[in-house]
């Protein structure tokens, strides 16, 4: 399939989106999931997930399957404890970069139980999780499960768009972890204000306002939750008045093409 040649700018408002809320967890879909399904939302690019979790303390996902996708995670607020059936444990806090790939098959949890590590059963601990989870799909399926977490806080205090997580050539010298999609890269950044930043040109992007309020050039404000896809554009400057963070998925493939 050749490359998309027309720009489209595509708004999706946060109060639209589809939401999972039970007792311990209000989750926000930006594409169809689980039983919230769409014909006509279930991926960007080669983006299939995009979900904005807050999980209550002491609770979290139990241990479950996935296979073929790359997940991302990466935490806004609290902490999330991984373990899977590859043998890695870990906490996930905001800056920290974390990378799942499934492949032929991993089973994980994710807890929102970090104080247990300790060995404190009884801690007074109450501080929800917030945590964006991005799943996009590999260059090819049935390669080997793994994970990698990397350090980025650093990267972002000093401002601009940061490589999170990347399988890009041009990424492998930076702070990104890696991805198995040679098309596809996670940047963020924390903009302070006045700060601004240019989104990169591709033939898809995923914006999505993470934390904050920032305005993008020829699209105007956009608050906490939204989200803008991008068709063969690129380009444009994105600003904040007030502390923000964004999250910019650069692809340059899409499903089935």
């Amino acid at each position: 399939m050749t490359a998309p040649t027309t720009p489209h700018v595509d708004i999706h408002r946060a109060g639209d989106r589809m939401k999972t809320r039970i007792s311990w967890l209000d989750s926000k879909h930006s594409f169809s999931f689980g039983q919230h399904y769409d014909p006509d939302n279930t991926h960007h690019g080669v983006l299939m997930v995009n979900n904005d979790d807050i999980v209550m303390p002491g609770q979290g996902f139990d241990t479950h399957p996935h296979r073929d996708m790359e997940i991302v995670t990466w935490v806004l607020r609290g902490s999330l404890v991984h373990q899977d059936s590859i043998g890695h444990s870990g906490v996930i806090y905001p800056g920290l970069a974390q990378r799942m790939s499934a492949g032929t098959g991993i089973l994980h949890s994710e807890k929102n139980d970090s104080w247990r590590l300790a060995g404190s059963q009884h801690d007074e601990h109450a501080e929800p999780v917030r945590f964006i989870q991005m799943w996009v799909l590999p260059d090819e399926p049935g390669i080997s499960p793994g994970y990698e977490q990397l350090e980025i806080d650093d990267e972002l205090m000093r401002g601009g768009l940061v490589p999170v997580a990347s399988g890009m050539p041009a990424h492998r010298n930076q702070s990104a972890i890696t991805i198995a999609n040679s098309g596809a890269a996670l940047h963020v950044a924390r903009l302070q204000p006045g700060g601004s930043v240019q989104l990169p040109e591709a033939p898809y992007l995923h914006l999505f306002v993470a934390e904050g309020e920032v305005s993008l050039e020829g699209a105007g404000i956009l608050s906490e939750g939204d989200a803008v896809r991008l068709t063969a554009s690129g380009g444009q400057r994105l600003s904040a008045d007030a502390p923000a963070e964004v999250l910019v998925w650069e692809m340059h493939g899409r499903l089935g093409g």
